[in-house]
């Protein structure tokens, strides 16, 4: 993923709403966006996932509940 902002953009989304499904805050996210930080291996899996249409945000919070949930 080259331009996550513009990506997000095209989406219509704010920086919360986008990045809260794959796990990111959004300062995180901004960070990846505004600065050219490298998005980790994992997330950015996750972005052409998504794009794709191979997942949802409904399955990606799906997974985070069952994460965190193993946690506690």
């Amino acid at each position: 993923m080259t331009d996550p902002q513009g990506y997000r953009q095209a989406t219509g989304l704010n920086q919360s709403a986008f990045w809260a499904p794959l796990g990111v805050t959004q300062s995180g996210g901004s960070r990846y966006e505004s600065t050219g930080r490298t998005i980790p291996t994992p997330v950015a899996l996750l972005l052409v996932l998504r794009d794709q249409g191979v997942i949802t945000d409904e399955i990606l919070a799906e997974a985070q509940r069952t994460v965190e949930a193993s946690r506690a």
